[in-house]
């Protein structure tokens, strides 16, 4: 699919202070411009990324109430349950808690629905359950922030609630709570919102002992394991956190997550934010997009090395298992868009059929918003009710147009990326109309172009390993943090493109003053356009390259264009 290159304007002025003040390249200092920095405290402040700038838990809304509910259960003896969520945010969120109330004394239990016979967040069966186990405190981690009926029944029968949850509420009608620890509810007063829901939990956690360095020295590891697995900002407080964790989950101690690294092939490296994205992450989330994910949650709080091993190797099974299905639901997907959608007219994909595992829709959302750069809806169609998952594009927020479509659905909920959604199934063919005029009422004709963010435009040979090492200083990479792209223009490819591993492309490229080798993942379509001899403009991502002790600069193609032959 073709891009719209966005270049960033640079900003000379600004540009030059943060150079000087922090002797930085001129380019870093650029890059962080892009980045959002107005400043050169801010700017330091970035590069620093020091866990003494996390902010003091207690300026979040609710948790004064929390803290000290939880502290009188403790005095009292009373139960408490956690209740998470399926995928790893949740698990995560449960398994820190879960760990902490037991460390303190307390008699703790857990709940996370089953995907596919529960569903999202509360439900009445969970609840009763909760009740007859004669609960008086339930917490929740992940959801919560739309369960009023729920909670209200919690309520009445005598137990409290503790909601914590990042999710953005739905409208101004929030449950009945004893606590709600949300920094995007009303009134509160956190600076940064963008926490993922384990990170919530490590900040009550934090709260309730007093000692924050305590709770990041026994979790950092899982907690890096949840932001990243959830997509979330990694910017502010979720850049600090992951940043520090990294190392921390390289050498974690929880027999669990040394088990986990070991059968995903990742021992004695230090682990990066992709191989949370695509290698542990994944079979952390496989068990509860296949059923329960009580195995994933038991591997987190495993106390034995063989208990560990024997979860991890069903995880990495389970794993398997969701690629093959996932594999098969994309194709059918696919097949669908290409007879059934008229992009012309309609600006969001919506399918649904009946043998869709619901537990792989929301991955291939993701897959068909890359491949055709609209927003998608993927429904599994089951007795009634179509149960389904959105991803979105940049500019588009999913929930809002969800509240704008909210006649037609049983439930729903979200945030600006990704949702949730249940409806009857009658109601699917309106449902698609409706959120489709709204898109056209949302959505410009550019915005269904992929953009290309290019953070400067500058000759080839003003790499240099130096130069590169400082970008290092960027990362995490992720969300709203990307790793910096560059163009070059006027470059001649050298060599005859060729293929590695399959589907992957390289040649070098040269400026006359510096030469370059250039690597396309996934872009073998280069082959069929590009040729020595050829002058093209290049996007690309740099980095220094290690192969048997030889460094070089090696160039991530993001795209190019090819000049006039």
């Amino acid at each position: 699919m073709e891009k719209r290159w966005k270049i960033k304007q640079p900003n000379p002025r600004l540009q030059k202070e943060i150079s000087q003040a922090l002797e930085i390249s001129p380019v870093l200092a650029q890059i962080l411009i892009n980045r959002g920095v107005a400043n050169i405290q801010a700017a330091a402040d970035f590069l620093r990324c020091d866990l003494e700038d996390l902010h003091d838990p207690f300026r979040l809304k609710g948790m004064q109430r929390a803290v000290a509910r939880i502290k009188q259960a403790l005095e009292k003896k009373q139960k408490i349950m956690v209740w998470g969520d399926y995928d790893i945010d949740g698990i995560t969120s449960t398994a820190l808690l879960v760990s902490l109330i037991k460390g303190l004394g307390a008699s703790v239990s857990h709940y996370i629905p089953n995907r596919l016979e529960e569903g999202y967040g509360l439900n009445k069966q969970g609840v009763i359950k909760a009740q007859k186990k004669g609960i008086k405190l339930l917490i929740t981690v992940d959801c919560g922030i739309s369960a009023v009926q729920e909670i209200s029944y919690l309520k009445k029968n005598g137990i409290d609630t503790i909601v914590t949850d990042h999710h953005q509420p739905k409208d101004a009608h929030l449950p009945k709570a004893l606590a709600i620890i949300n920094p995007w509810q009303k009134d509160c007063p956190y600076p940064f919102k963008y926490l993922s829901g384990v990170g919530l939990a490590v900040k009550l956690a934090s709260a309730l002992t007093g000692n924050q360095q305590e709770i990041l020295n026994q979790h950092l590891d899982i907690v890096t394991l949840g932001t990243v697995g959830d997509i979330v900002s990694l910017t502010g407080e979720n850049r600090i956190l992951v940043k520090h964790g990294l190392t921390s989950l390289s050498q974690s101690k929880k027999v669990g997550v040394q088990a986990l690294i070991q059968v995903s092939g990742l021992t004695e490296r230090q682990l990066s934010v992709r191989d949370i994205g695509y290698i542990l992450g994944p079979r952390i989330n496989a068990s509860g997009r296949l059923g329960s994910p009580e195995d994933s949650l038991q591997l987190l709080l495993a106390q034995t090395e063989l208990e560990a091993q024997n979860l991890a190797q069903k995880l990495n099974q389970g794993n398997r298992t969701r690629q093959k299905i996932e594999s098969q639901t994309l194709q059918e997907a696919i097949e669908q868009v290409e007879s059934r959608i008229n992009f012309k007219e309609h600006q969001i994909i919506v399918l649904g059929a009946p043998n869709w595992h619901q537990g792989v829709i929301g991955i291939v959302a993701s897959r068909l918003v890359e491949r055709y750069f609209r927003p998608t809806i993927m429904l599994s169609l089951r007795g009634d009710f179509g149960h389904g998952s959105g991803r979105s594009i940049g500019n588009f927020h999913l929930l809002e147009a969800l509240n704008r479509c909210k006649d037609l659905l049983e439930e729903y909920g979200g945030h600006q990326r990704a949702c949730g959604i249940r409806l009857k199934k009658e109601k699917l063919d309106e449902f698609y109309q409706s959120i489709n005029r709204v898109a056209k009422e949302m959505l410009l004709p550019e915005d269904l172009v992929s953009v290309l963010d290019i953070d400067l435009e500058m000759p080839l040979s003003n790499l240099n390993e130096q130069l590169i090492a400082q970008l290092g200083d960027l990362a995490p990479f992720g969300t709203d943090n990307p790793q910096p792209v560059f163009c070059s223009p006027e470059l001649e490819v050298k060599s005859k493109p060729y293929l590695v591993s399959g589907n992957h492309v390289k040649f070098w490229v040269s400026d006359g003053r510096l030469t370059c080798e250039a690597i396309g993942y996934n872009k073998a379509g280069v082959l069929a356009t590009v040729q020595a001899g050829d002058r093209i403009k290049l996007a690309y991502s740099p980095s220094i390259n290690n192969w048997q002790g030889n460094f070089s600069i090696q160039l991530k193609i993001e795209d190019l264009r090819l000049a006039a032959r």
